[in-house]
């Protein structure tokens, strides 16, 4: 079995004094922001015990899809690469950024600059995207929709380039019968976010999927745990989009959480049961329930490639 911790969105505060120059531009709405509200809404000893609850259910492997830094500062990249560490060494955790960790032009380069340990590719290759990351039979590729955007603006772009790699990195892995699991910050489905807010190559993703297909999708952005599936070559693919790691209030659905996924392969393929993990009533730590990833869509039940899902 192979087990995976799925986290992201966690907005490491408190936010940095910044200089009066570091505010220039959207920075400076941001940092408004911040302290309107955002400030109150993570709380950074809730993380740090949903952190600890991870290390507890001792996973394989972390996956941590973006949106570590708030505004890009470059007193915030010391403390994305101090969180990522505390997650796991970096052959234990793999990242993917955010729009939140490329604020502004060139602060997604500040933060690699830092992080790139937990984006190293197999090849060697630091701050590349797709980075691919081989654990026996699980590959976790990496990729990147952080793009600078405009004030009030928070939507993802992969990129020609960057899908064409994907693709054929998808389909070397498939033929290797290996389980994909595909890493990214904004929804990469066409519907997973609003517009200003979505992936804007969101048709170029699902044609990729449609046509190469992989085992597993995770993905931050909204804020909240939701579970939606599209198609690829062998049956429906399921999309898992984690909560705020870092959330205190909101509805059930925004609080603090994580997915755990157990990853199993038998003779008639992979098999794989998850579980979301959080904030409780009680303000602790713990389970909170069973997931099932074999949601029906289109009157066509989720099904794994060479094998199939586990509730």
């Amino acid at each position: 079995m192979f087990r995976i911790a799925h986290l992201s969105d966690p907005h490491i505060g408190p936010l940095p004094r910044p200089r009066l120059r570091e505010l220039l531009g959207k920075r400076l709405t941001g940092y408004i922001n911040w302290h309107r509200g955002r400030d109150r809404a993570h709380d950074m000893e809730l993380l740090a015990a949903l952190v600890e609850d991870i290390r507890n259910q001792a996973p394989d492997h972390v996956a941590c899809t973006g949106d570590i830094a708030n505004i890009g500062l470059p007193s915030e990249w010391e403390a994305a690469r101090d969180f990522l560490a505390e997650l796991g060494e970096p052959e234990a955790v793999s990242f993917v950024p955010g729009n939140h960790d490329a604020y502004i032009e060139g602060a997604l380069e500040g933060m690699m600059g830092l992080c790139s340990p937990w984006t190293s590719d197999d090849s060697g290759a630091v701050a590349r995207f797709p980075f691919v990351r081989r654990r026996g039979d699980v590959a976790f590729v990496g990729l990147s929709s952080a793009v600078p955007t405009a004030p009030f603006i928070a939507h993802g772009r992969m990129g020609r380039t960057q899908l064409q790699a994907a693709e054929k990195i998808l389909a070397d892995l498939g033929e290797e019968a290996c389980f994909r699991v595909v890493m990214i910050h904004h929804p990469p489905h066409v519907a997973g976010a609003s517009a200003g807010r979505n992936l804007t190559d969101a048709r170029g993703f699902e044609a990729m999927i449609r046509k190469v297909g992989a085992e597993l999708v995770l993905h931050g952005h909204n804020h909240i745990g939701t579970v939606a599936t599209i198609p690829g070559p062998d049956g429906l693919v399921p999309v898992v989009g984690a909560p705020s790691a870092s959330a205190r209030g909101g509805a059930i659905v925004h609080r603090a959480a994580y997915y755990l996924f157990d990853i199993s392969n038998g003779d008639d393929g992979f098999y794989v049961k998850a579980q979301l993990r959080g904030l409780l009533a009680d303000g602790s730590i713990g389970f909170l329930e069973n997931v099932s990833l074999a949601r029906k869509s289109g009157g066509i039940r989720a099904s794994l490639r060479r094998g199939r899902h586990a509730t």
